[in-house]
């Protein structure tokens, strides 16, 4: 049995696609796979793919299906795996030097899921900044740190026993933003054993186009479904109540403090900004009582409380400061 299996969801990245692959290939490795699926792509990525799969046939499965999006493109590799663990790359990003060596050292820790650290830089290659996949160190359960629902969703900073999923049936959202909120945290119930790895195996690019730059305002909306199939899944596994103040921190963080902001940097005056906060405090209506909201830091009590006054130019002015000061003009 394969030990891992990498999928690769490939959609008009012709330009990022050879580093891609470059870096999931070790000669003097065995124990793992590379599944490639290209998802309608219109470029030359089929063709980048296919001159790969042909070089390393023993490493490479290249699998074609019609455009689907980038949920589907994962539940197709998904279906595909024959690994013990995934692991999932998007194809404008990369895995770091000797990532998948270390890695394959890591299945031996027998862990349900592995969390590891991303790296992120912009188009000419330099170090854009550094973020944690957990702030906890160590290995734990959902129950022993509840507040791994606040930690970042994203699959591509994790490693997946690919049982995890057979067993609860979740799969990714098609055509939807966020379709690892709406995914990952519905897998934590079920693991027995998370593992902090702090390790920087995830390099990802900030490219124009991606959910954090497009101006495609209205899609912002979809962060509420995906928040809501969290929350509904909780219900139907009778957890939501033993997790509510987490969930409900959870819905907020996502729902006004991110996705607020977001829109409000893109467009101060859109009405996506009223419509998170109406759809979360009809949601939640006593969230200010949440112990998590009590104990929020300056910023983000100073974010909230402007946010709920509707007090955008404030709220606009604030958040290019700090992109300035980020450097992230």
């Amino acid at each position: 049995m394969l030990n891992l299996s990498i999928i690769i969801p490939v959609y008009n990245v012709e330009k990022y696609l050879p580093a891609c692959l470059d870096s999931v290939i070790y000669p003097e490795l065995d124990g793992y796979e590379v599944i490639i699926v290209n998802d309608g792509s219109t470029d030359s990525s089929p063709a980048i793919a296919a001159a790969y799969t042909a070089r390393n046939p023993a490493l490479f499965r290249l699998i074609t299906t019609e455009n689907g999006g980038l949920g589907h493109a994962r539940n197709t590799g998904l279906e595909a795996a024959r690994g013990e663990y995934v692991q999932f790359l998007d194809s404008d990003d990369r895995l770091a030097e000797n990532a998948v060596p270390e890695m394959l050292e890591a299945l031996r820790e027998g862990f349900d899921i592995g969390i590891y650290d991303c790296v992120t830089v912009n188009e000419a290659g330099l170090r854009y900044g550094y973020n944690s996949g957990c702030s906890r160190e160590g290995c734990f359960t959902l129950r022993e740190y509840p507040e791994l629902l606040f930690q970042p969703a994203n699959a591509c900073m994790k490693l997946f026993r690919r049982d995890l999923f057979t067993q609860t049936g979740v799969r990714f959202q098609n055509r939807m933003w966020f379709e690892d909120l709406s995914a990952i945290p519905l897998l934590y119930p079920a693991a027995k054993k998370i593992c902090s790895l702090r390790r920087p195996w995830y390099i990802y690019l900030m490219r124009p186009g991606s959910i954090t730059n497009s101006r495609n305002i209205d899609r912002n909306l979809e962060m509420i479904d995906a928040v809501n199939i969290v929350l509904d899944y909780y219900r139907r596994i009778c957890l939501f109540e033993k997790y509510r103040a987490q969930l409900e921190y959870m819905s907020l963080y996502h729902q006004l403090i991110t996705s607020t902001t977001r829109v409000n940097l893109l467009d101060r005056k859109s009405p996506v900004q009223d419509r998170l906060l109406a759809d979360f405090t009809a949601k939640f209506p006593n969230y200010r009582r949440n112990p998590y909201v009590r104990s929020m830091s300056p910023k983000l009590r100073l974010l909230l409380f402007l946010i709920e006054h509707r007090q955008r130019l404030a709220i606009n002015l604030i958040m290019r400061l700090n992109s300035f000061v980020k450097g992230k003009k």
